[in-house]
């Protein structure tokens, strides 16, 4: 009973969005809502009162961008959130795929004034082919913005996901003056607070008060009441089977920055959102009431917290109880595991955990025993989907300046592959000594360069290499060593020892192909399938 209650009350989810559409905003709001802070921009910890929020990294907090996940979990009206922030810039979107892995549910973050943009529709893809059930807030209607009923049917024709609005604003820009509730058929009047900082005052009125009028201009009150009737004519009525499958998504609007919208937001998304669901494996779907504990390793970070200077794996729970010092099968290295060192996250806070259910995110210290993938479970065999590595379209060679820190240059390089944060290669059969480094985006390389020396003490030289892209290599290893490459190419090895080949080009790939026909030139997709296909 505790165990179906417990699972009941959680709600795992994720945001997404373009960068710049406010969702570090959004965080710190619905932190501030939850209880979780008193002031948007300070954590309420136990011991301290800290700079705050999603973006803990020192780097994230100098650029302003999101560059790690992170797991924050809260209370809220008698539920428990798990909110598993993503980074918003394309060039971690391994990161962000990894984490909506672990997600029930996301929510899509719009700017008003710009709709759907590029990275909008590469998250959703994702959403889409994993059916997630996703909730969209149009945020930042406090500026100019566009049409409403403009920016539900790009919903529609852009994404091809219906979408039902929840609430409809009052205003945008200036003339913004709150939402109307098209359930319970009220409107909920804002007033600004000071940068946004403390929970906004709220009054319910009906959207024939005569005091709404005064509150806006006849222009936008008619423009308010034309929607409104235009919605409600429609006669469509929300469909939570659509939106669990995948197909609808449930739209509200409102402004993050002055907390226009967000209460009203969370109090529906509990309500309407999913409990934790059953996850695919090997042997079936697993259920989350299931008694048999399982999980999977779907994050590792290092050095959180300087403090610590030490790796965390984060394990998404998919079924049963968690409790602290029990062993586990680790499914990939077949050994068991006493879990002891267990904490709850909260950003780069932590504190010891006793107990966790299905839906929750744990945090366990990792000496080098998980892996990202991994399947941790106890009880009958259990091995959830692998979690594939994106194929790199950037590459660069990198040395230690200082021949006297090459213990920590190698230390610093190991970690940062563990987690996930770039791919590692080397000159095929060589020494090793001086990496390759590969990633999806740029951004990847200078976040890893910061982190070597800002973590590690490590200056180091980043050489860019003209590779575009990455091919594994499938046959015999005597055939592949001595493979014939067009000049511009170049055999590696991955950090396992597998065999690639980099190229700058795809003629560059189709002349390997044709001079190395005992060799298979397998793209990251290929290989993945052919996994798939073996197990």
């Amino acid at each position: 009973m505790e165990l179906d209650q417990e699972v009941a009350r959680r709600r795992t989810f994720a945001i997404i969005s373009h960068p710049d559409a406010g969702k570090t905003t959004l965080t710190e709001k619905l932190l501030l809502y939850g209880g979780a802070i008193n002031t948007a921009g300070a954590v309420s910890a136990r011991r301290r009162q800290r700079a705050a929020t999603s973006d803990w990294m020192q780097l994230e907090r100098e650029r302003g961008i999101s560059i790690t996940s992170t797991v924050l979990q809260f209370p809220y009206s008698g539920f428990t959130l798990n909110l598993l922030d993503t980074p918003g810039h394309q060039d971690f979107g391994e990161d962000t795929y990894r984490t909506l892995l672990a997600a029930d549910s996301a929510v899509m973050l719009l700017d008003a004034a710009k709709g759907v943009e590029p990275q909008t529709k590469k998250l959703f893809a994702i959403c889409r082919a994993r059916r997630i059930p996703l909730f969209t807030f149009i945020n930042k209607m406090d500026r100019p913005a566009r049409d409403p009923l403009e920016l539900l049917d790009e919903l529609e024709n852009v994404l091809g996901i219906g979408a039902f609005p929840i609430n409809w604003p009052i205003g945008n820009g200036p003339s913004f003056r709150g939402v109307y509730d098209r359930t319970s058929k009220e409107v909920h009047l804002f007033e600004r607070t000071v940068h946004g900082a403390k929970r906004a005052a709220v009054r319910v009125t009906d959207v024939h008060d005569p005091q709404m009028r005064e509150l806006t201009d006849e222009r936008t009150f008619v423009e308010f009441l034309d929607g409104v009737e235009l919605l409600d004519g429609a006669g469509h009525a929300f469909d939570r089977g659509a939106m669990l499958r995948g197909e609808a998504t449930p739209v509200f609007f409102g402004s993050a920055v002055t907390n226009f919208g967000v209460e009203l937001f969370l109090d529906r998304f509990v309500q309407m959102s999913p409990s934790p669901l059953p996850r695919l494996a090997d042997t079936g779907p697993i259920s989350p009431t299931s008694d048999a504990f399982s999980g999977f390793v779907f994050k590792i970070q290092a050095n959180m917290d300087p403090r610590h200077r030490d790796r965390v794996a984060f394990v998404r729970v998919c079924s049963g109880k968690f409790e602290r010092d029990m062993s586990v099968r680790n499914m990939r290295s077949g050994k068991d595991v006493r879990l002891t060192r267990a904490m709850k996250l909260f950003a780069s806070e932590r504190e010891s955990l006793e107990c966790a259910f299905a839906g929750d995110v744990v945090g366990l210290a990792n000496p080098g025993v998980f892996a990202i993938g991994d399947t941790l479970c106890e009880g009958s065999r259990v091995v959830f989907e692998r979690i594939p590595a994106f194929e790199p379209e950037h590459f660069a060679a990198v040395r230690s300046i200082d021949t006297a820190s090459y213990k920590s240059f190698q230390k610093g390089i190991a970690q940062l592959r563990e987690e996930g944060a770039i791919q590692v290669m080397y000159p095929l059969g060589s020494i090793r000594t001086e990496p390759i480094l590969a990633a999806v985006g740029e951004l990847q390389f200078e976040v890893a360069k910061y982190r070597l020396e800002s973590e590690y003490g490590v200056k180091t030289q980043f050489t860019a290499l003209p590779y575009a892209m990455a091919r594994r290599l499938s046959g015999e290893r005597l055939t592949i060593s001595g493979a014939s490459l067009p000049s511009n190419a170049r055999l590696v090895e991955d950090w396992d020892g597998a065999a690639l080949a980099l190229f700058e080009s795809d003629w560059s790939l189709r002349l390997a192909q044709e001079w190395n026909p005992k060799i298979a030139f397998l793209d990251f997709t290929a290989l993945q399938d052919a996994l798939e296909v073996s197990r």
